[in-house]
């Protein structure tokens, strides 16, 4: 959660820079914990008129349940400002790496490894 918050912050001074701005010097400060990142495979997307919510979850096979790890909550219009960072930062990536194969073209074993789940 806190790298996203540093990438928003990275996406204001983009966007201060853009309007010939001086951004202003901001020291952030990352807890252990916090710097650990948690890893999610789902992410679950609803909105209001107010505001966004993003949702991220681990989703395991072979388990009946999964606890959302994190939430987002945006307005509007940092929404839009952090789908428009993101997609900046996908073609940069793919770029210099080659293009990120769709979830469906990877096939994937659902065991990853272990015992086949059995229903």
């Amino acid at each position: 959660m806190q790298s996203l918050f540093c990438f928003t912050l990275r996406v204001l001074i983009f966007f201060m820079e853009q309007q010939n701005q001086q951004p202003n010097q901001l020291n952030i400060e990352i807890s252990e914990e916090v710097a650990e990142g948690s890893y999610a495979n789902l992410a679950i997307i609803t909105h209001s008129h107010a505001e966004f919510v993003i949702d991220f979850v681990n989703v395991m096979p072979g388990t009946p349940k999964s606890k959302v790890k994190s939430r987002i909550i945006f307005t509007p219009q940092h929404a839009k400002r952090f789908m428009k960072a993101l997609s900046e930062n996908i073609s940069r990536y793919e770029n210099a790496n080659g293009t990120i194969k769709e979830l469906e073209e990877i096939q994937i074993p659902m065991n990853f490894g272990g015992p086949t789940a059995q229903a």
